[in-house]
């Protein structure tokens, strides 16, 4: 997963003692640990982080309710906060992101939101030094944060991270950008396909859907117009001709016989060397990239890969 955090974890050097947030003697919320002694109107979430009949999403902390509400929630669901401020210009960015995907979230994390204005002594606590600032609480303690503004590809798996972390599972919704992108490409619509993918990928490098639909984009272009049928049959009376190797592998893997097609080009790796090596391991890993990481085909192709290369 790519983390949208812009500097290791502070969790990792210690930074944050949330003991010293912690009274000594601290009410629950139903025994008065709101403002005033009285209860924090919190609902309180059922096992597994759901609550039914319609959860808190987005809740507003301060220091006299971060005990309840962020502390003792986290217990039982993963907790986001949200350092902001009103004249904070990039928070009026990121927050509106954070809020709406805690709605969408239907309960399975709350997004707690903390004005450093009001509350400096937990913006202290958690050594805040510019906003927007996003920290994770899983359990009672801080498992992750980041700060700036990212994008909602990154901040969604981000999340998810985070909800791994909590013991939630939860699915994950689609990304509509990602159902365009693949709509255009179902309907043959290469441009508009290659285009939606790129997109996504400017904004999360290492988005594997991403990465597989602009290489599928690249085998149709490749495909296009081609006589099937002779492209085989010519492959097969030249073997070591790089450009009708490779096209006759794009038809395999079309054909649902990727395995076939990745045996092809190791084996003409083996038998080329220099540039022309090269540029046959660079179209066996586009075909790589169409599968996934996870296909045992793919796992067992880069090991063959290997020794064919080395």
């Amino acid at each position: 997963m790519s983390e949208p955090r812009t500097s290791p974890s502070i969790f990792t050097r210690g930074a944050v003692d949330l003991g010293a947030l912690r009274p000594s003697a601290s009410p629950s919320p139903a025994a008065g640990g709101g403002p005033g002694g009285q209860s924090a109107p919190t609902e309180q979430p059922a096992p597994g982080g759901f609550s039914p009949g319609g959860s808190v999403a987005v809740i507003d902390v301060t220091e006299a309710t971060f005990q309840a509400e962020v502390l003792e929630r986290s217990l039982s669901t993963p907790v986001i906060i949200d350092f902001w401020a009103e004249w904070c210009e990039p928070c009026k960015q990121l927050s509106p992101v954070l809020e709406k995907l805690a709605v969408e979230g239907g309960g399975a994390w709350v997004l707690a939101k903390i004005d450093v204005d009001a509350n400096q002594r937990l913006a202290q606590m958690f050594r805040v030094q510019g906003i927007p600032m996003v920290f994770a609480v899983v359990g009672g303690q801080p498992v992750d944060a980041f700060s700036g503004v990212v994008p909602e590809s990154q901040l969604r798996q981000w999340i998810g991270a985070v909800l791994k972390a909590g013991g939630v599972e939860v699915e994950t919704p689609a990304d509509p950008r990602l159902e365009s992108a693949d709509d255009a490409l179902m309907v043959g619509d290469l441009d508009a396909a290659e285009a939606a993918y790129k997109k996504i990928l400017f904004e999360a490098p290492a988005d594997a859907a991403a990465e597989a639909g602009l290489a599928q984009v690249g085998l149709y272009r490749r495909v296009q117009g081609i006589d099937a049928a002779k492209v085989m049959s010519d492959a097969a009376a030249s073997p070591d001709d790089l450009d009708l190797q490779e096209l006759a592998a794009d038809i395999e893997v079309l054909g649902g016989e990727a395995e076939r097609a990745y045996k092809r080009l190791i084996d003409l790796i083996r038998r080329s060397a220099g540039d022309d090596k090269e540029r046959v391991r660079k179209h066996l890993v586009s075909l790589f990239t169409i599968a996934g990481p996870d296909d045992p085909a793919v796992s067992a192709a880069r090991r063959a890969l290997a020794s064919a290369l080395f």
